[in-house]
């Protein structure tokens, strides 16, 4: 067969075999080397370097566009930098809020179309930036409490809500030394429902009125409260308040054990590090502002549209694990598939729900937190120049009149 008549009968197979199903292709194949003596891979190339037009790298070819992976990366910070298995399942309520220049139904439809581990492949160069960094100002309770509060029992399985632990966060900056704020984390096992509320100086009656602020903002009702050995939670006044509240089991975690209260401790970084850092604050003014981004931002932000992920069985093969996880879903949904809940309940919870929009909370978020991190620098610097913050009084102003 000659070269000027292998090429004329490739031109007419492509043409079959580019406007065929796969059955049709297969046999279109067989017949092609058959007659030509190629081998299949080779035939299915030069059937698909013709047919392109002009030169292409061999390989997968690219599925997703430059603007769709730029709007990935717009949603990834716009999201809080969750990961991928979060943002997946949390696609289909973001999307719907989400509007910017360049994105339209395409771009939304390779989005929703893109799995984990793709969106990893892309954001794999961002997630390499931030380092965790550990402090802590935990000073161990007596041992009189620690024999009035029973050790958590760990063999069980919580499938209600109502499970609660709690911690504090120190921001001490460098130094433990003197009076700073601390945020009072409060989070449900089954659902990973989360509250926080700000106070200045760890004292027992400090922490005892957070906890009851926080107890009045939960949509469900307490059946357990686990805490860890720090002398804010194992103290007269914490263990008379819930020894008169029927129903509710107090119990405390093993000593110097941060696992035995881990799902208090993730929230501890997702929900206050990554919102307010490491800086010290030690202001009295900036509290009330604190806990109005955790109220009115923050907490809807987390609790209503960022999906959580939740271990399902944990099991070791040699030297290592193996984890299985369950489907992402938000508190929210978590909280409106129980059956715990009543419908009263579920309905409040579905008007707070539908009063909020995920991207309007995320940039008012971040118009807070700007706002704050410009008072706390005036405040900080004001240490060692009176005259500074005459430049911060409107933002002083606004939490005073707030």
């Amino acid at each position: 067969m000659t070269l000027h008549f292998k090429t004329q009968y490739l031109d007419q197979v492509r043409r079959r075999y580019f406007n065929s199903s796969k059955t049709q292709k297969s046999k279109i194949l067989d017949e092609l080397c058959a007659v030509t003596g190629y081998h299949r891979k080779y035939a299915i190339k030069i059937l698909s370097t013709g047919h392109m037009s002009g030169p292409k790298a061999s390989g997968r070819s690219r599925v997703y566009s430059d603007m769709s992976v730029f709007h990935l990366k717009r949603l990834w910070h716009l999201m809080g930098r969750m990961c991928s298995k979060k943002m997946v399942a949390a696609f289909p309520v973001w999307l719907d809020f989400y509007e910017a220049s360049g994105f339209g139904p395409i771009i939304q439809s390779e989005l929703l179309s893109m799995s984990a581990a793709t969106v990893d492949r892309y954001l794999k160069s961002y997630k390499a930036q931030f380092a965790r960094r550990k402090r802590t100002g935990t000073i161990r309770g007596t041992k009189a409490f620690q024999n009035i509060i029973p050790l958590k029992v760990f063999e069980e399985k919580n499938s209600v809500p109502g499970f609660i632990e709690a911690d504090t966060v120190a921001h001490c900056g460098g130094s433990l030394s003197g009076q700073f704020a601390w945020s009072l984390t409060v989070t449900d096992v089954f659902s990973g429902w989360t509250n926080n509320q700000a106070f200045l100086g760890k004292t027992a009656d400090n922490t005892l009125t957070a906890i009851i602020r926080v107890e009045k903002l939960l949509p469900f009702t307490i059946k357990s409260f686990n805490v860890d050995n720090g002398t804010e939670f194992l103290n007269r006044y914490f263990v008379e308040y819930f020894s008169s509240k029927s129903g509710v089991q107090l119990t405390r975690s093993r000593a110097y054990r941060k696992n035995d209260n881990c799902h208090v401790e993730q929230k501890n970084f997702t929900h206050v590090r990554e919102t307010f850092g490491y800086d010290r604050i030690d202001h009295e003014e900036l509290i009330k502002y604190m806990n109005e981004i955790y109220r009115d931002y923050l907490n809807p932000l987390l609790n209503f549209f960022t999906p959580q992920l939740k271990l399902v069985e944990k099991s070791r093969l040699g030297s290592r694990y193996r984890r299985k996880y369950d489907i992402p879903k938000t508190p929210y949904q978590r909280l409106m598939d129980s059956e715990a809940l009543s419908v009263k309940q579920k309905y409040e919870l579905q008007n707070e729900y539908e009063k909020h929009n995920p991207i309007e909370l995320k940039k008012g978020l971040s118009r807070k937190l700007s706002t704050f991190r410009k008072l706390l620098e005036g405040f900080n610097l004001s240490q060692s120049n009176d005259n500074f913050l005459e430049g911060y009084d409107d933002v002083r102003n606004y939490v005073k009149a707030n």
